[in-house]
């Protein structure tokens, strides 16, 4: 099994179920809040670790409860975590999460540490990149530290994996050239592209702008739809598997580490899109962010016997 890097964000969610979302200017009653471990980074390291992935984390944390908790729940389940700092001067980055009736979500990030990963700290922590074989980031830490690993990660001939979200317009096409693979959904093609997405030949559209930037493949989830996979020749739509979802938090960064487990395991890109489909597919049944995250005896369990 090849070994997995995931530099990217640490935060701790604050879960607020309520019956719908508010509209401007309203007010309505939640029913419930949780605090919750999560980030997009740490999601995808834990899930990588409850899968049985190898996987070791770089980021950063406060000294404060809120990051030891974060530490704690990725040690739990064998996330090597020597590449994450606590900062003496900042607070452990949060999410506060709305979760409606439908499952549906909506986030606001509020930085934090996250905002302190460095390229110095990057350099520091360099070793563990070229001890590794697959490098997954996402863009709640700064974008150009993002695009600093990346240059690093492709001039070493790592696998980049990068989920581009909260998607932001504007990029530089020099930011995309030489990652294998980028996964956002509708949304977030849309933000990249400045394009529509409201049918699949806008999305296969959209995919194909992002691959002349210099992407390898796209990857576009599209939730109960299921998703699509285009690369420079082909493009390939992979149908759902059928749930009733409950809470859709962190269904893309268990989609993205199930994704990268299965490459590290030598795995086909469909294979790897499958075992991607089947795990987030039973994110979105359970509630919360790495709570909702299944074994894989659970997800051999449920779709394969």
């Amino acid at each position: 099994m090849q070994k997995i890097v995931v530099v990217g964000s640490l935060n701790m969610d604050v879960v607020i179920e309520t019956p719908h979302m508010p509209e401007r200017g309203e007010t309505i009653s939640g029913r419930k809040i949780d605090l919750v471990s999560g980030g997009k980074g740490a999601n995808q390291a834990y899930a990588l670790g409850k899968l049985g992935g190898d996987v070791t984390m770089i980021g950063a944390v406060g000294k404060d409860a809120a990051g030891e908790a974060i530490l704690e729940s990725l040690r739990s389940v064998n996330v090597n975590v020597e590449g994450i700092r606590q900062m003496e001067d900042g607070t452990t980055g949060q999410a506060f999460i709305a979760v409606d009736d439908d499952g549906d979500n909506s986030i606001i990030i509020i930085a934090g540490t996250n905002g302190m990963v460095t390229k110095e700290l990057i350099d520091e922590k360099a070793d563990i990149i070229r001890e590794s074989d697959i490098v997954i980031m996402q863009f709640e830490i700064p974008l150009e530290v993002v695009e600093y690993v990346k240059e690093m990660a492709v001039k070493e001939g790592k696998t980049v994996i990068v989920d581009p979200a909260p998607a932001v317009t504007g990029l530089p096409e020099h930011f995309w050239n030489g990652i294998d693979y980028i996964k956002p959904n509708e949304t977030e093609l849309a933000i990249l592209t400045g394009m529509k997405m409201n049918t699949r030949e806008e999305l296969v559209k959209g995919a194909r702008v992002m691959i002349g930037k210099g992407v390898k493949n796209v990857i576009v989830t599209l939730g109960k739809e299921g998703c699509l996979m285009v690369t420079e020749d082909t493009e390939e739509f992979f149908c759902p598997y059928k749930v009733k979802a409950l809470d859709t938090t962190a269904a893309g960064d268990s989609f993205t580490a199930a994704f990268a487990l299965a490459l590290s395991q030598g795995k086909t890109y469909g294979e790897a899109v499958s075992l991607g489909q089947k795990v987030s597919s039973i994110a979105v049944t359970r509630k919360g962010a790495q709570t909702s995250i299944p074994t894989l005896e659970e997800v051999k369990t449920i779709w394969d016997e």
